[in-house]
């Protein structure tokens, strides 16, 4: 067991890559640079991630980051909040631009949601592609697929799992915390510690907030939706999991 999460976290280290572009000076610089289109950022990122995969699986990662992305977009903008398409930056992944996660918890929990969900959907290819040809490349594409979508589930902001708890309650950030500083202190390198810093700033700055008039009218959402959203937390995390541990093959991607 130990020696498997050990490759999981040898894998964090380029595989945690959403984390760098929560930062708000990215968001809000890089859409303005006409350099970074979505095609042209793509071809970039497949580029440089080449060289640590190769060619083929490194189109397979790019794409199936771009479908994780295009979920968060496409539910923005059901919520009626402009979003951009993504862009990606080689090694910290794909940014979208909003000006705001959506009117309420509800919203912002359907947002979080809806990157992992698409991403899990886009998953299943490479694993039927896997069931059906016997490749581990696609096996090996269809595992990071899904390990890339339940990390991204952790109950810490600004993971999508923390923005999904946003409409259950506080104190999950800090019980999702206390989890990532057990994980890190196992299994350390410098992308986890950022996440503990920065996931550790936000979720104070929204705990010291909590009893403001403002945060207490956003989090007021009605009890069905906060079990819908639990459940749906639940069953995602237990599907991408189960996905993890069929799909981990004992070697390394330079063997792929």
């Amino acid at each position: 067991m130990l020696k498997r999460f050990g490759g999981l976290a040898l894998a964090a280290g380029l595989l945690i890559i959403k984390f760098g572009a929560k930062l708000k000076v990215v968001l809000f610089a890089l859409p303005k640079l006409k350099l970074f289109t979505t095609s042209a950022s793509m071809l970039v990122s497949i580029a440089a991630y080449q060289l640590i995969f190769g060619w083929p699986f490194a189109v397979g990662f790019v794409l199936l980051l771009l479908l994780h992305e295009l979920g968060h977009v496409i539910q923005l903008r059901r919520e009626g909040v402009e979003a951009s398409a993504p862009m990606f930056i080689p090694f910290l992944g794909a940014v979208i631009s909003a000006k705001s996660l959506g009117k309420d918890a509800a919203a912002e929990a359907r947002v979080g949601l809806a990157g992992p969900i698409l991403g899990t959907i886009a998953t299943l290819i490479p694993l039927g592609i896997w069931l059906a040809t016997g490749e581990d490349f696609w096996r090996a594409l269809a595992y990071i697929g899904f390990f890339l979508n339940l990390f991204n589930l952790l109950p810490v902001v600004p993971l999508d799992g923390g923005r999904a708890m946003a409409a259950l309650s506080p104190w999950v950030w800090f019980a999702g915390f206390a989890g990532l500083v057990v994980l890190t202190f196992f299994f350390p390198n410098p992308i986890m510690l950022l996440i503990l810093l920065f996931g550790g700033l936000e979720s104070w700055r929204r705990w010291k907030g909590r009893n403001e008039p403002e945060t207490r009218a956003y989090h007021d959402i009605p009890t069905g939706t906060r079990v819908a959203v639990a459940v749906t937390y639940l069953l995602l995390a237990a599907l991408l999991a189960f996905g993890v541990a069929e799909t981990y093959l004992d070697r390394d991607f330079s063997d792929v």
